[in-house]
C-alpha cells in the first residue's frame, strides 16, 4: 500500500508541472490515479463496412490506401487533406482538416484500421478525422477507449499514457481488502482486475463487472461508516434526558393554527427523541413552505421549559433576523429571552448578549456563523438546531454541538432528498420528513415559455408592479463562472432599470457582495424600498417576502430541478396569486422534459427523484456539502440494486462485528478511516 501512496509527481511522464495541473483533478497520489474513473467510453470494437455504415455515426473500419494525398485550400486558414481509400464493400476518403502534416505518414497500398465519422459530400463517402493504426496493433483502434475529465494543459491521451504506466507499475498493489466469503457471496470480480477494467475494458461484459465491484466497495465502506457513526452516537448514554411537559401540548393548542399530521408526527419523534438518555441526532427534511420552523419552535420551547438553553443557526444574517422575529412572536406571553447575534451587532452590545448567554439569562440565542466563535459560551445548552443545514460545513455543525455537553441536534433543509438517497446522505442522522404543506396556501402558478416571450413578461412584471407586488428576476447560470453569471446579472440590472422598467425601484442582489451588503438589499425588497430584485441564486434560500409573487427565471435549462424548485419557493409565502415564469432557451427533449416537470408538480419530493433521474446525482448536488466522502464510482441512482446489497452487507457485518475486531475485516477497518478522514465525521475505533 506504501506504493500507492506515492506522490504522483514521481510517476514516469509525470514531474513537478504535470502534476500541479493533475492536482486540479484531485490526482495527488498514484491511487487517486488508479481510482480515476474516466467519464465515458469510446467503443472501437465494432468494425463495419463503408457500404454498412450510417451517415453521421461513428465506425470502427479496415481500409487500404489507393492513392497519394491530396490538399484542398477552400479559404484562407483552412486546409483539406483527403486520402483515397477502400474497403472490402466500397470506395472512400480519409479526410482531415488542418492536419497537413500527415500528408506523406501513408503509402499507396497500406493496410490501416481507422475510426472516425461517417460523412457524404456529394457522392463521396468520408471518414472524417479518424484515428488510425496499422493492421494488428489494437493500441487505438479495436478497443474500447477511456475519456477521462480534463484540465486545463491536460489531454485524454495524456492521461491514458499515464494511466497505462501506473497500471503497468503499481496494479499489484492494490490489496484485496473485501473478504473472500464476501466476494464470493456477491459474485464479485477481483480488485486488481476491475481496477485494470474500468480503465481499459477487454469487453463490455467486463466493464460492467469492473464497474459493479467497485461501486459495491465505495457503497459498502462508505454505509458502514455511517453505520458506524450512528452507533457511536447511541451508544453515548450522556445525551440529555428532557422531562416530559405538559406545556408543550397546551403550547402547541395556543398556536393561531392547527399543525398538520405531518408536522405532528414529526414533534412526536422530536419529544421521544428528547426524552431519552441518548445525545438525539436528528434531520428534519421539508419541502419549501411546510412548516419546518414551527417544529423547531416547540422543540425550543421544550428545551427551554426543561431548564435549558437552545441555540439555532442559520447561514445569512437576514434568515437569522426572521427566524428571530417568528421566535419572539411564538413566545409572546412566555417568559423566555431570545437574542439575535450577527456580525452587524455593535460591539458593546455583543459584549452584554455574550455575558448574559453564559450566566443563562438568555435562553434562546438565534444567529449566523457569530455562535460558533470561541468566545461565545453558554451557561446550560440543551438543543443546538442548524437551519438550511447544507449551508453549513460539517466542521461548524461539531463545533456548534460541542458548545455545551452533548446537547440534542436537530438539522433541517428544505431541498428535499429522495427518500432512497436520505439513507446515503444521512445514514449517521435519524429522519424526519414533512410531507405535507398547510392548508390554505396557493398553488404556484407555473409557465414555461421561450425567450420570443419577454416582452409580454415584462408587460405581466409591470401589472402586477402597479398592483403593489414585487418581482424575482434570476439570471442565468453561465459556464460555471461566477464572473460572467455576475455580470449578465449587472447587465439584465442596467437593462431593466434604464430601459424596461426606468418608473420602478429595481434592485441588484449577487454573491460576490459584503454579506452586509446583500443583506441591506434584501432588508430593502422586504420593506418594500425595491420593487424589482434582479439576483443571481444567492436567493435559492432567502428571507420571507409575502409581497413578492413573481419569479423570472432566465436560461432555466442551465438550473437543476431541484434549485428551480427551491427559487420558486420564494414566492407563495403571502395571499396574492403568485406565478413562476421559466424562459428556456433550450430545444433539448430532456430540458423540455425537466420543464413540462416543473408546470406538473409542486412536490418537491417528486421533482428530486425527476432531477436526479434526468441529471443523476453528480449533478444534483455534490456529496461534499453533506460532509461525506466524495463518491468516485457509483452512481445512486443507476446503482441503487448494488447500494441496497451493500446498505444490507454493511448492516450484517456490524450486527456480527461493531468494532470490526474480527481478522478478516481489518482492511476493510482501514478502508473506512481513511475514505472519513477530513471529512468531518472522523471514525474513532475504541
Amino acid at each position: 500500500m506504501e506504493h500507492l501512496s506515492t506522490n504522483i509527481q514521481y510517476l514516469k511522464g509525470v514531474g513537478p508541472k504535470r502534476a500541479s495541473k493533475l492536482r486540479k483533478l484531485g490526482i495527488n497520489t498514484i491511487e487517486d490515479l488508479l481510482y480515476y474513473i474516466p467519464r465515458d467510453y469510446d467503443d472501437r470494437t465494432q468494425f463495419k463496412t463503408l457500404r454498412e455504415c450510417k451517415i453521421g455515426e461513428k465506425a470502427s473500419l479496415e481500409v487500404e490506401i489507393l492513392g497519394e494525398a491530396n490538399i484542398i485550400r477552400p479559404r484562407k486558414n483552412l486546409s483539406i487533406l483527403k486520402i483515397p481509400v477502400r474497403d472490402i464493400s466500397y470506395n472512400g476518403y480519409l479526410v482531415w482538416f488542418n492536419q497537413e502534416f500527415l500528408k506523406n505518414k501513408f503509402f499507396i497500398g497500406e493496410r490501416l484500421v481507422v475510426n472516425g465519422k461517417i460523412n457524404r459530400v456529394g457522392r463521396e463517402l468520408q471518414i472524417v478525422n479518424p484515428i488510425y493504426e496499422k493492421v494488428g496493433r489494437k493500441e487505438k483502434v479495436g478497443r474500447i477507449m477511456p475519456i477521462y475529465p480534463l484540465t486545463e494543459g491536460i489531454t485524454n491521451n495524456e492521461i491514458i499514457k499515464l494511466v497505462e504506466n501506473a497500471l503497468e507499475k503499481y496494479l499489484y498493489n492494490v490489496d484485496e481488502f473485501l473478504p473472500k466469503d464476501i466476494i464470493e457471496k456477491y459474485n464479485l470480480m477481483r480488485v486488481q482486475d476491475a481496477i485494470y477494467n474500468i480503465h481499459f475494458p477487454k469487453s463490455k461484459d467486463l466493464l460492467e463487472r469492473a464497474k459493479r465491484r467497485l461501486s459495491f466497495q465505495e457503497l459498502l465502506i462508505l454505509q458502514m461508516g455511517l453505520f458506524l457513526i450512528k452507533n457511536k452516537n447511541l451508544n453515548h448514554k450522556n445525551g440529555i434526558s428532557f422531562k416530559k411537559i405538559n406545556e408543550v401540548d397546551e403550547f402547541i393548542e395556543g398556536l393561531p393554527f392547527s399543525l398538520t399530521n405531518a408536522q405532528r408526527k414529526v414533534v412526536k419523534e422530536i419529544e421521544e427523541d428528547m426524552e431519552k438518555d441518548v445525545q438525539m441526532n436528528r434531520l428534519v427534511q421539508g419541502d419549501v413552505g411546510s412548516g419546518k420552523t414551527v417544529v423547531a419552535v416547540i422543540a425550543i420551547f421544550k428545551a427551554v421549559m426543561s431548564g435549558y438553553q437552545a441555540v439555532m443557526m442559520a447561514p445569512t444574517e437576514i434568515l437569522a433576523s426572521q427566524h428571530f422575529e417568528s421566535l419572539k412572536k411564538f413566545y409572546k406571553g412566555y417568559d423566555i429571552e431570545v437574542e439575535l447575534l450577527i456580525g452587524s451587532i455593535p460591539q458593546k452590545k455583543k459584549e452584554e448578549i455574550l455575558s448574559r448567554l453564559k450566566d443563562g439569562s438568555i435562553d434562546v440565542i438565534v444567529g449566523t456563523h457569530a455562535i460558533i466563535q470561541d468566545n461565545v459560551e453558554f451557561n446550560k445548552l440543551g438543543l443546538a438546531i442548524t437551519d438550511e443545514q447544507h449551508r453549513f460545513g460539517v466542521k461548524q455543525r461539531a463545533v456548534l454541538t460541542q458548545k455545551g455537553d452533548n446537547p440534542d441536534i436537530i438539522v433541517m433543509t428544505a431541498t428535499p432528498i429522495p427518500r432512497t438517497l436520505a439513507l446515503i446522505l444521512y445514514g449517521d442522522l435519524d429522519i424526519s420528513i414533512i410531507d405535507e404543506l398547510p392548508p390554505g396556501r396557493k398553488e404556484i402558478e407555473t409557465y414555461a415559455v421561450g425567450p420570443d416571450m419577454i416582452n409580454r413578461i415584462n408587460k405581466f412584471i409591470e401589472k402586477q408592479v402597479v398592483e403593489g407586488r414585487q418581482a424575482y428576476i434570476v439570471c442565468p447560470l453561465i459556464e460555471e463562472s461566477d464572473t460572467l453569471t455576475i455580470k449578465a446579472a449587472e447587465e439584465l440590472y442596467i437593462n431593466f432599470r434604464d430601459n424596461i422598467f426606468p418608473n420602478f425601484r429595481v434592485g441588484l442582489l449577487h454573491g460576490k457582495m459584503k454579506p452586509k451588503e446583500k443583506d441591506y438589499i434584501m432588508e430593502e425588497f422586504k420593506n418594500h424600498n425595491i420593487d424589482i430584485l434582479v439576483s443571481t441564486t444567492v436567493i435559492e434560500v432567502g428571507v420571507n417576502v409575502p409581497n413578492a409573487n413573481i419569479m423570472v427565471i432566465y436560461n432555466a435549462e442551465r438550473f437543476g430541478l431541484a434549485q428551480l424548485h427551491q427559487l420558486r419557493g420564494r414566492v407563495g409565502r403571502g395571499n396574492y396569486q403568485s406565478y413562476c415564469i421559466l424562459i428556456n432557451e433550450s430545444n433539448n427533449p430532456i430540458s423540455r422534459e425537466r420543464m413540462r416537470i416543473l408546470q406538473s408538480t409542486t412536490d418537491g419530493f417528486v421533482i428530486s427523484e425527476k432531477d436526479l433521474e434526468l441529471r443523476g446525482p453528480g449533478e444534483f448536488f455534490g456529496t461534499r456539502q453533506h460532509g461525506l466522502p466524495e463518491l468516485k464510482i457509483a452512481n445512486l441512482f443507476t446503482d441503487m440494486d448494488i447500494l441496497k446489497l451493500a446498505q444490507k452487507e454493511a448492516m450484517d457485518i456490524i450486527q456480527k462485528d461493531p468494532k470490526l475486531e474480527k481478522r478478516n475485516y481489518q482492511k476493510i477497518k482501514m478502508r473506512i478511516q481513511q475514505l472519513f478522514s477530513g471529512s468531518g465525521k472522523e471514525i474513532v475505533f475504541n
